[in-house]
């Protein structure tokens, strides 16, 4: 690995670890998982602390400034310049420096820690009418400290300005960790202040001295587009009779000092929204009319363009919520507009389309007024970014000129020249996002490997940069300068204003230590990036082809670093950080290890080594990552492989191979041997547990003593309506449903002949192979797979849908084996036909052929936990359709995976993560319920988490159906 060693860091590493509460970690696998954030680029830290308090803090900046050790401050790092990379040490406030420390409802202010996420701080602050005015597209991940350092804006910027209009005061340390404290002051109380014979007194003298010598030129040089990030903001101390000093720290990226303590000044939430999505043949006449439409005084103007609207067509879970989209239009533009009452929003809607039939602007025009419509259509478009670099393949969209903004009456006329001068270098470009602020984030297609595809980055870098001087615009409006923007300033700023700058960092900062490398004496743009034309391509034999992603590392390098894996409010991704809040723990940092041992950054036998092991151990292959992730990287599989990688070099595991092999023992085993084997593995279990390592507390399952496939044998033709007559189904019976829970089976069965159908029951040897799968047994796998394929071969011709019960098994035939067997006429036939039994349920309901059976839910409540496999596949809406038309009152969870994930929750190192990830919210939940709610899961997984941790037993949605069935 790199190694770029500044300061004493052994000095460093002593005092840390002999007075911090927190950890100091500098292990090679450490400083990979820290050495990239959501940029195109990547630097090696020498080591990363994680502090418990900002004594911690205090303590770090101290020690550095004795050893002569870089810092940086990092919360999310979705930063996608490069600001929060870096070959000194990284400070983490994310973990534990997160704290809201005081809101003054009456003044609208808050006190926060630098490390608290942005959604987590407005959760707060709804219940008392109040909001954080700045809200960048990463709200889930994004901390307010690197907010700050960024002055972040968003959607919402011509109302809302940058954090720079938000911030009230800012405390922290110098870069000699003597603290200071900036807030509003007075030009009288500054001058007495330079009076004081202390390092805070010499600060201000000098400070002093350089707006009186410098004013001039900053008055002269400073750009005058209102969304400006490039250079630092010493023109904000000119002109006005309260200077606050905490300003110059926004937009400075961590390059001034530390903070420790934001205070923000607050904006009320809106009573009422509303949104007009005006379509457009072209992106030209979309931003042609942008000046137009800023004369109705929105909120916000935000572009959707057509490849965006593409991308987004391609992402299973994202290409439904595109109900807002008519036919295919070259441009959407989002018009949004605020209101006290639902009545004011609808008369600035109609006003809206009033002025563009005058104008005759777009060819159609939705007006969005309801709030989960709304709310859909703003999810669409705070995504999209990670959407549009949803690009499998070499040639991706690259974040290295979407942050210029120009006035919004130039827009149209720089985005013209700007992609004349892409389309002349043969290459692509993806354009979203601020349309009222004149910043369009404009992504060319490059291919990192090739020199070639570098060099014509820095030419359209330079272009750009040109165009926006010449428009009067900033070639930085809210992403940062960091590594990709900083080396053009003295060009674009002028050699004298870049000075200003210069001197002002050496006033914070003598030793440049602060973050060095950004704003100030940057390297060229090409230098430090994450991939470029000299990084190696390991080869890799894998089961999986991988044939979109240019092979198993294609798939890794799908990973582009947005964080999204990181937010903890909502959704299934990722639970395993939800529990620990470790980077390592993210589907990104499990990407960036990978990448870093295929591409040489880490050595080749890091792939299968016992740092890699740690990394990827925590991975339940949830699959949320596949949908979640905007990027689509699908972790589940990636591990899959991967362990299928490590096991060619040490071995497969005793107690792989056991769970692998589960469902061929337990089908035979299970039925007349039962008891014998479930009395054997009750006496056996203490030697099972310890040879096994398998948590002591966990019950291991129980085989039935008849199995579905006997019952249905002796029962199913006296449950069979008229063949002739009654339509056909196909029931695939898993194992799990075949051999420990065929009541479920039974009545599943039970439903669909008394609500008409004929059904066909698939052998009782098909076989997903999800197991095999999950445990990296990818060829053992594969041949399961295979020969259920045989299974399922008599009912391929069959007009009649193959319905399953398990989310894990069923989804595999959808997801794994059609790839494992892409010629195969069998496994495509069967992902067309295979569905859950709650979809079909739910799609006969609305196809109106289950009008002959009535349903007595009576009311009945009904908490819902879906299977994170269906929840990223499928999605749950139609459960919750089946069961609210069968009469029951349905609250579908927001959760997380279970943490029982198959095997997992059984395996003794996992035990307690794998509690902790239940009591997120499954385990209270279900407990607080009273005893007459009754609780749904269709996974076998997800039953026996919620019987261990809550004691509660709850039923599979064919169960409840069936029960409500008259």
């Amino acid at each position: 690995m790199e190694a770029r060693v500044v300061g004493n860091m052994e000095a460093f590493v002593r005092a840390m670890r002999s007075q911090a509460k927190g950890v100091l970690r500098t292990d090679d696998m450490t400083r990979v998982l820290y050495s990239t954030d959501a940029s195109m680029y990547q630097m090696h830290p020498q080591g990363v602390f994680i502090p418990e308090d900002t004594s911690d803090v205090a303590l770090a900046v101290r020690e550095a400034a004795r050893s002569g050790i870089p810092l940086l401050s990092r919360g999310a790092a979705s930063s996608l310049a490069g600001q929060t990379t870096t070959h000194g040490v990284v400070i983490d406030f994310s973990r534990h420096v997160n704290s809201i420390l005081a809101i003054d409802a009456e003044a609208g202010l808050v006190r926060v820690e630098p490390g608290v996420v942005l959604d987590h701080l407005n959760a707060a602050l709804k219940p008392h009418g109040w909001m954080v005015g700045p809200d960048p597209a990463p709200s889930s991940r994004a901390t307010i400290g690197g907010m700050v350092g960024n002055n972040s804006t968003g959607t919402h910027s011509i109302i809302y300005g940058n954090m720079i209009d938000h911030v009230e005061r800012l405390k922290g340390w110098f870069a000699d960790g003597t603290p200071f404290d900036f807030g509003p002051t007075t030009w009288s109380t500054l001058t007495e202040q330079a009076r004081q014979p202390t390092q805070k007194g010499r600060f201000i003298k000098d400070l002093l001295s350089l707006l009186a010598r410098d004013e001039a030129i900053i008055r002269r040089d400073t750009p005058l587009h209102w969304r400006r990030n490039s250079g630092y903001r010493i023109e904000r101390l000119l002109d006005t009779e309260m200077p606050n000093l905490a300003h110059l720290l926004c937009g400075a990226e961590g390059t001034l000092a530390v903070i420790k303590e934001i205070e923000l000044r607050l904006v009320r939430r809106p009573a009422c929204t509303g949104l007009g999505v005006i379509h457009y043949e072209t992106r030209r006449a979309a931003l042609a009319s942008v000046p137009a439409l800023l004369e109705t005084a929105p909120s916000a103007v935000e572009l959707f363009d057509g490849v965006a609207i593409a991308q987004t067509r391609r992402n299973p879970s994202f290409a439904k919520q595109l109900t807002f989209i008519e036919g295919e239009p070259g441009s959407v533009l989002f018009v949004e507009y605020f209101g006290d009452s639902p009545e004011a929003v609808q008369a600035q809607l109609d006003a809206l389309h009033r002025h563009c039939q005058r104008l005759n602007i777009g060819y159609h025009l939705l007006q969005a007024t309801e709030p989960a419509q709304i709310a859909n259509v703003w999810n669409v478009r705070k995504e999209s970014l990670g959407l549009v670099m949803n690009e499998r393949g070499a040639f991706k969209p690259q974040p290295f000129i979407e942050d210029a903004a120009v006035p919004a009456e130039h827009l149209a006329d720089y985005v013209d020249a700007l992609e004349a001068e892409i389309l002349a270098q043969g290459l692509r470009v993806a354009m979203y996002a601020h349309a009222s602020a004149g910043c369009l984030h404009i992504r060319p297609f490059i291919d990192m490997h090739a020199q070639d595809d570098l060099d014509k980055m820095h030419r359209i870098a330079t272009h750009s940069m040109q165009l926006v001087r010449t428009y009067g615009g900033s070639i930085s409006s809210e992403h940062g300068d960091g590594l990709v923007r900083s080396p053009f300033l003295p060009s674009f700023l002028g050699d004298e204003l870049y000075q200003t700058y210069a001197s002002l960092k050496a006033l914070f900062d003598p030793e440049g230590r602060m973050n060095p490398g950004k704003i100030i004496d940057s390297a060229d743009m090409r230098s430090s990036l994450r991939i470029d034309a000299t990084s190696t391509r390991t080869a890799v034999d894998t089961v999986f082809t991988y044939p979109h992603d240019g092979g198993f590392q294609g798939a890794v390098e799908m990973c582009n670093g947005n964080g999204a894996c990181r937010k903890v409010e909502s959704g299934g991704m990722c639970p395993s950080f939800m529990a620990t809040r470790e980077e390592a723990d993210t589907t990104r940092g499990r990407a960036n290890a990978l990448r870093a041992a295929l591409s040489g950054h880490l050595p080749p036998e890091a792939l299968s080594g016992a740092a890699m092991k740690q990394v990827m151990d925590l991975c339940v292959s949830c699959k949320a990552c596949k949908t979640e992730c905007p990027s689509e990287v699908d972790m589940a599989r990636i591990k899959a492989e991967w362990l299928h990688q490590t096991h060619q070099v040490h071995g497969i595991p005793l107690r792989d191979r056991v769970f692998a092999g589960f469902p061929r023992v337990a089908r035979a085993v299970s039925g007349p041997l039962a008891p014998i084997v479930n009395g054997a593995n009750d006496l056996l279990k203490p030697i099972l547990d310890r040879v096994l390592d398998l948590d002591t507390s966990r019950s291991l399952p129980k085989l039935a003593r008849v199995p579905f496939h006997a019952w249905w044998k002796q029962a199913g033709d006296t449950l069979q309506p008229d063949a002739k007559t009654a339509p056909a189904v196909v029931l695939f019976v898993d194992t799990f449903h075949q051999t420990e829970a065929p009541h479920i089976a039974q009545a599943a069965a039970r439903f669909l002949t008394k609500a008409g159908y004929y059904v066909h029951v698939v052998h009782q040897r098909a076989c997903c192979g999800r197991p095999q799968f999950s445990k990296g047994l990818l060829e053992d796998a594969q041949q399961t797979a295979a020969a259920s394929l045989t299974y399922f071969e008599p009912y391929l011709d069959l007009d009649a849908p193959i319905i399953g019960l398990e989310p894990s098994c069923l989804l595999t035939y959808v997801d794994e084996v059609p790839d494992l067997f892409p010629t195969d006429v069998r496994a495509q036939s069967l992902k067309g036909r295979a569905v859950l039994f709650e979809t079909f349920v739910a799609q006969e309901v609305a196809a109106g052929k289950l009008n002959h059976v009535s349903f007595q839910g009576k009311g009945v409540q009904v908490i819902y936990h879906g299977h994170c496999h269906q929840k990223a596949l499928v999605g749950t809406a139609d459960t919750v359709a089946a069961l609210s038309h069968a009469g029951y009152a349905v609250e579908a969870l927001d959760t997380a995976c279970c943490g029982m994930a198959g095997s997992f929750g059984y395996e003794r190192e996992h035990a307690g993560i794998s509690r902790t990830m239940a009591e997120r919210r499954l385990a209270p939940r279900i407990r607080e319920a009273d005893e007459s709610t009754l609780i749904a899961a269709p996974g076998t997984s997800c039953r026996a988490q919620i019987v261990d941790t809550t004691g509660r037993v709850a039923q599979h949605p064919a169960e409840l159906l069936l029960a409500a069935l008259v």
